[in-house]
């Protein structure tokens, strides 16, 4: 069975567009960037998901490609905040209280059961309400990282986790690798924003 899934997944990446490989690539210096928390890892990022939402298009992942739209504006709002001292990023890592991330699950949850009714309804999309729940929490995810919300990372977990196998699914396998890079970086990305935490965030992590 595992030669059988590394077979398809060779001839899946030979038959990939430049496209994609390309968008995979850029995503994943947009990531190492972020890590590091380089503003320059907003334009790698408005690059990559503009050429995505062609990907995603094709695949017939529509919401996906709605998602890469967004991706490309909320990287010029993500290197304007990056920019600015006085912003909520200038601040620097911080935590959000929980509070407001259950709002933001519920929210998520509220868009995508609407979206996803109307994908099934007036498109052929392929898995209309997990694309639409991956969209939804994608975007609140990444407006966290714009903002430099330590918990992003948290939310890209479970994300990627889920992405990966729909991409698997759909045959998009550059872009599957990718999002299985993301994982192993994802636990880089925590340790390295939680450093930046502030001393009195950790305190409250460990109370």
């Amino acid at each position: 069975m595992i030669d059988a899934l590394a077979g398809e997944i060779a001839g899946g990446w030979r038959s990939s567009s430049w496209i994609e490989i390309a968008a995979a690539l850029l995503a994943v210096l947009y990531l190492l960037l972020a890590i590091a928390q380089r503003r320059s890892c907003w334009v790698a990022a408005f690059i990559s998901s503009c050429l995505y939402i062609a990907v995603m298009f094709r695949a017939r992942l529509y919401m996906e490609s709605v998602l890469n739209g967004f991706y490309a504006a909320i990287a010029a709002y993500g290197y304007w905040q990056w920019s600015r001292k006085s912003s909520e990023a200038g601040r620097g890592v911080h935590r959000w209280p929980l509070k407001r991330h259950a709002l933001g699950l519920a929210a998520v949850f509220a868009l995508s059961a609407c979206s996803s009714f109307f994908l099934r309804r007036y498109t052929p999309a392929a898995w209309p309400f997990v694309d639409s729940t991956v969209t939804w929490s994608s975007a609140f995810a990444t407006y966290l990282v714009a903002l430099k919300v330590y918990e992003n990372w948290h939310w890209w977990l479970v994300i990627d986790s889920v992405a990966l196998f729909v991409y698997y699914r759909r045959g998009l396998y550059p872009t599957m690798l990718l999002f299985a890079l993301y994982l192993v970086m994802i636990g880089f990305g925590i340790r390295e924003w939680r450093r930046s935490l502030p001393a009195a965030a950790h305190a409250d992590a460990r109370a």
